[in-house]
């Protein structure tokens, strides 16, 4: 049976979204094709006319993960930092990787892997940036990209930790000092 463009389109984004979901929660070496094709609905034949290679894969899916964060955080905008902040750093977020920041979940595997994921990493970070700059105070845009720089640093070292520790209460402490040592999280 022959695909059209557009299911061919909307097979290619299910795999796309399936596998920005399934990177987070597991890492790019935690989930084979045979699998991932199959949280999209698919078999693994049909891979290859979607992507040249897994590596191919993961670069375009961190790239959707990262657009997808923007796309949310863009979305905070009208909340408080303070609460955007609260919300990052919650118990939620650390519990559920894949629905969560992409930044955290990818950062270790995007760090071994090839020029095109680093790319699509460093693009994703820096447009993260962008968007929390715009939320910063301060009157020179230099000055607010520090402050968004540092913020994001804070925000994912610290949620990566937390994740990382298998003692709750060590998990909680490490996202409350971060908190607090945010202009914001006051």
């Amino acid at each position: 049976m022959k695909v059209t463009r557009a299911q061919a389109e909307e097979n290619r984004e299910r795999i796309l979204d399936n596998a920005a979901q399934l990177f987070r929660e597991r890492g790019f070496d935690g989930i084979g094709l045979n699998d991932l094709m199959q949280a999209a609905g698919l078999t693994r034949g049909g891979f290859y006319g979607h992507f040249e290679s897994k590596d191919d894969l993961a670069a375009q899916a961190t790239r959707r993960a990262l657009q997808t964060n923007r796309e949310q955080w863009k979305q905070q905008a009208d909340r408080s930092l303070q609460a955007w902040v609260r919300t990052y750093l919650s118990d939620a977020h650390r519990d559920h990787p894949g629905a969560g920041c992409g930044l955290v979940a990818l950062a270790g595997d995007a760090a071994r892997g090839g020029p095109a994921v680093k790319e699509a990493f460093g693009e994703g970070v820096d447009s993260l940036v962008q968007t929390l700059q715009r939320q910063m105070p301060g009157a020179e845009a230099g000055e607010r990209r520090e402050q968004a720089l540092a913020m994001l640093s804070t925000l994912v070292g610290s949620l990566l930790l937390s994740r990382a520790v298998g003692d709750t209460a060590l998990s909680r402490e490490l996202r409350e000092a971060a908190r607090k040592s945010l202009p914001a999280g006051g």
